[in-house]
């Protein structure tokens, strides 16, 4: 959505927000490197002997104790899974799935050129490209490059991660690029002219930090980083909003607005209106899911006294279409209920501070959400979703109402908004379903003419496959979707090698997607694969999410373990061929099915994931997630954390399946600690498990494609090890 501030403090932080890296939904996030635990932040397990002194010398990042156990795992781990014959052949074949050139090239779209990021064998760190979008369309498209980072990083010696670029409208040459040293949340930004293709001398460069900066306009920055003591806050975002002059150092920025040390973070931006003017836009984030956004206005180029949004706290402000500000609710408010996307004229609240009248824009039912939208010239195109599965609708202001029709986009499956521009009437717009390989569309919304852009090929012979739809009970009698997708050939006895994954959480939603390395690497191989819809996540919108908040958390994992009795029960699989699969916000639920239900299941790919829940808060960006988990140091919400914190609860009584923990030293999101400390215990305890910590790569535990493929090959000999061979 060039040129358009997307305030939505959601929006901002969702991928910190521990999204699932295995698969992937969504990335990016800004969240601070932890420093030394500090002996005040000591809280104690309140069991016999143990304290969390045992092992905090595994939260030492870098700390030589602690990387000596780790590499003491991986090879034990890495020498019996790539010791099967099995490993090489996934490995290649993920690889070759990763770096093949039908991979569909997603764009942005600038001024008629389209904009790409491509990785492949030879471009490993990748490469910024671009195209006219004719030329994109062809089935030979001539691509031109604008910035090579592999190159980059040898000439700079540094194992570059591309984390994007944000470009000045309306002519999108003067970006700033956005680098991570191995794939770290924290990163750099550095201006880059696009037109000559070359990093501006003496032009913005922002130190290594978590936050970011974004134009106001050709010689002026909105700036949200580090500044040393007292500019971030206890989450470790940005605390300070501060102007940046071209030819100023960084650090002489100027101040115009602070949030406090307990929030989440403050956010600035530039929202560019309709007559190309731009202005400045501040959101605080009190919590999580709280916040305030506030206008600064400017006369005579002086800032004035900041004008806030008088909207519900749980709201989310997004673009605005022909004068119409777009609001998304997760409260109730005025006559409107939680879930409604609504707007009103910004006009009316620049003039004096206040909101008129308020229009319906959207409204779901019970059984709907709205997954996502994206602004072109004339029209609003939105997802969304019905039953977990979505269709892509068209929404237009008349100057009175909102009007709406759906679009002819393929059924049973996910349609999502890819990249729009409020300033061109092309879209992108993707379809595809678990046995459909990806198809990306444009749509012209000018003209209605919708044309076949891209396609994936089969990447694996889906013909003799299935994907059904199911339901199952959980504890309070909410009934809870799921999908099987599965061989049709297969006999409902319980011996099929299954592999159940969910996530759960901060209101992300579990769709049907076309993964070419899930069909290769485990429906080829006889699995069976089951993607639950629990609570926690947004399939039915804001209250599906709402419900599992805090102490009221167990629902999810309740959904979870009725869903693995429903497989066990229908005969799908049985324990002994059941394993479990979740990232991030997913690793906790792992965490928490192993200790809470072991006799369900066999295998568990606990991938960098959140397992002391009694110092999550202290670790990283964690204080910004207490709006979901809740607080240690709440007498009510820390007990709970206790009885359900996987770390706390590890029995050494308890026969658990053996457990498979991924994580990265570079994840500077969720602290590789959780893992580390969590096997520890184990193997205290004497509970098997392998481990293995990829040295590079961030959140996603992989910085680049040829260790995705390995961490790709290792999870699938895992899991047919446990599954398929019943070791």
């Amino acid at each position: 959505m060039a040129g358009t501030y997307c305030i939505s403090t959601r929006t901002l932080l969702l991928a910190s927000a521990l999204l699932a890296s295995l698969p992937a939904q969504a990335n990016a996030a800004e969240a601070r490197a932890a420093t030394s635990t500090k002996a005040s932040n000591m809280i104690e397990y309140n069991v016999p002997g143990q304290t969390n002194e045992d092992h905090l010398y595994l939260e030492e990042v870098l700390g030589e104790k602690a990387i000596s156990e780790v590499k003491v795992w991986n090879e034990r781990t890495l020498s019996r899974l790539t010791g099967d014959p099995r490993f090489a052949v996934l490995e290649g074949q993920a690889l070759d799935i990763l770096n093949s050139k039908d991979k569909i090239p997603y764009v942005s779209y600038r001024n008629g050129e389209t904009h790409n990021f491509w990785q492949d064998a030879q471009a490993v760190r990748g490469v910024w490209r671009k195209s006219a979008l004719d030329s994109y369309l062809s089935s030979g498209p001539k691509w031109e490059t604008v910035l090579d980072i592999d190159a980059l990083a040898k000439a700079e010696g540094k194992n570059w991660v591309y984390k994007g670029n944000s470009c000045l409208s309306p002519d999108y040459e003067n970006c700033m690029v956005t680098l991570s040293d191995g794939g770290k949340d924290a990163a750099i930004q550095r201006e880059f002219n696009a037109g000559t293709k070359s990093w501006v001398e003496d032009g913005f460069v922002t130190k290594e930090s978590k936050g970011g900066s974004s134009w106001l306009d050709k010689d002026t920055q909105l700036v949200g980083v580090d500044f040393g003591p007292g500019t971030m806050t206890a989450s470790g975002y940005p605390m300070t909003a501060r102007l940046w002059n071209r030819g100023q150092p960084l650090e002489a920025a100027v101040e115009f607005m602070r949030g406090e040390p307990t929030d989440v973070g403050l956010f600035s931006g530039a929202h560019e209106r309709a007559d190309g003017s731009r202005e400045i836009i501040v959101t605080r984030a009190v919590t999580f899911y709280d916040n305030e956004t506030y206008w600064i206005p400017r006369k005579a180029g002086v800032l004035q006294k900041p004008v806030k949004f008088p909207v519900p706290p749980k709201s989310s402000l997004g673009n605005e279409f022909k004068g119409q500000m777009l609001l998304t609710l997760n409260e109730d408010w005025r006559e409107f209920k939680t879930g409604d996307l609504v707007s009103f004229a910004l006009d009316d609240f620049m003039a004096d501070g206040q909101i008129g009248a308020v229009n319906l824009v959207y409204s779901p039912d019970e059984k709907s959400s709205l997954n996502g939208y994206g602004q072109t010239k004339s029209k609003i195109l939105m997802s969304i979703s019905r039953d977990v599965t979505s269709g892509a609708h068209e929404f237009d202001w008349d100057g009175k109402k909102w009007t709406s029709r759906p679009l002819d986009f393929p059924a049973n499956g996910t349609v999502s908004i890819g990249a729009t521009n409020d300033k061109e009437d092309i879209a992108f717009i993707n379809s595809d379903s678990f046995l459909s390989p990806s198809t990306l569309w444009t749509y012209d919304t000018g003209s209605g003419k919708k044309t076949k852009a891209k396609a994936l090929p089969d990447w694996f012979d889906a013909s003799a496959m299935v994907a059904e739809q199911f339901f199952a009970t959980s504890n309070d009698g909410t009934k809870v979707p799921y999908f099987v997708v599965r061989s049709k050939a297969i006999k409902l006895d319980g011996t099929n090698p299954t592999l159940l994954y969910g996530y759960g959480g901060f209101e992300v939603s579990l769709n049907p997607s076309y993964s070419a390395t899930r069909g290769k690497l485990w429906l080829e191989q006889g699995g069976v694969y089951v993607l639950a819809n629990i609570r926690g996540g947004g399939e039915y919108g804001p209250k599906w999410h709402q419900a599992g908040l805090k102490t009221n958390r167990q629902l999810i994992y309740d959904d979870f373990i009725g869903v693995a009795e429903k497989l066990i029960a229908d005969k799908v699989t049985s324990p002994k061929h059941l394993g479990i699969e979740g990232g991030s916000n997913g690793g906790l639920l792992m965490g928490v099915m192993f200790t809470q239900r072991p006799d369900l299941f066999n295998a568990v790919v606990c991938a960098v994931p959140l397992l002391d829940m009694l110092r999550f808060d202290k670790l990283l960006a964690g204080a910004s997630w207490v709006g979901e988990y809740g607080s240690p140091a709440d007498p009510v919400e820390g007990a709970f954390l206790r009885k359900m914190s996987p770390y706390h609860n590890i029995d050494a009584k308890v026969k658990y399946p053996e457990v498979f923990f991924l994580t990265s030293t570079k994840d500077d999101r969720v602290h590789p600690g959780h893992a580390r400390k969590t096997a520890r215990r184990m193997q205290d305890q004497g509970h098997e498990f392998l481990y293995y910590e990829n040295i590079d790569g961030g959140h996603s535990a992989a910085a680049n494609l040829k260790e995705t493929a390995k961490r790709l090959a290792l999870q699938h000999v895992y899991l047919l090890q446990k599954l398929k061979d019943g070791k």
